[in-house]
Order: C-alpha cells, then sequence, then structure tokens
C-alpha cells in the first residue's frame, strides 16, 4: 500500500513533467488498476513495452524527487502543521510559551517554502 501511495504522491508532483503518452499509461496502472496485458491491449504496445515504459516512468518520477524534494518538503510542511494543530490543542502550556512554538514552526514552514 505504501508503495501506491508513493507512486501516486510522486506522479502528483511531478507527472505533468511525462509525456501524454507516459501519463495515459502510468495513470491507467497506477490509479486505474489494469493489468499489463490490458494497457497492452488499449494501446497497441506488448506487455513488454508497457512494463518497460512503467518502470521508466516510476524512474523519472524519482529522480525528479530525488533532485526537487518536494514531496519530502510536503511531508515535513504537513508534519509541522500537524504540530501546530496538537498544541493548539494543549490546554496546559503557557500562553507565551505556546506562541512561541507555534511561531517557530511558522518560521520552519516558512523556510521550507
Amino acid at each position: 500500500m505504501e508503495k501506491i501511495v508513493e507512486q501516486g504522491l510522486l506522479y502528483d508532483f511531478y507527472g505533468e513533467l511525462l509525456t501524454e503518452h507516459q501519463r495515459r499509461i502510468y495513470e491507467d496502472a497506477v490509479y486505474n488498476d489494469l493489468s499489463l496485458a490490458e494497457i497492452a491491449e488499449e494501446t497497441g504496445i506488448s506487455r513488454q513495452g508497457v512494463h518497460d515504459l512503467l518502470r521508466r516512468c516510476s524512474h523519472t518520477l524519482k529522480g525528479y524527487e530525488d533532485r526537487l524534494h518536494l514531496v519530502q518538503r510536503f511531508y515535513e510542511i504537513r508534519q509541522k502543521v500537524q504540530g501546530i494543530n496538537q498544541l493548539t490543542e494543549n490546554r496546559d502550556m503557557e500562553p507565551e510559551r505556546l506562541r512561541e512554538e507555534i511561531r517557530r514552526l511558522s518560521k520552519e514552514i516558512l523556510e521550507a517554502l
């Protein structure tokens, strides 16, 4: 399941950098859960051709992430926002300390953008 989520996120962030042909086949495999045989029949290429194209697409998307780190930054920002949300639920923390922590996390988020 985790690999499917990772593939989806990589595609969400970098999918527009693939060709239209690559996007169509990748979407059929990842989002529409079509088999290699179904995609091959639909596109008129061999199963091996579909398999190779999907591997190249995955490698390309991973390469973009290795260079740009957009998915990694998304997760880091998401974690910080969750931290802010948790802080707002904390009734035991002194108000000044609470404000400091929220400011710190907010600054980290802005620096990550």
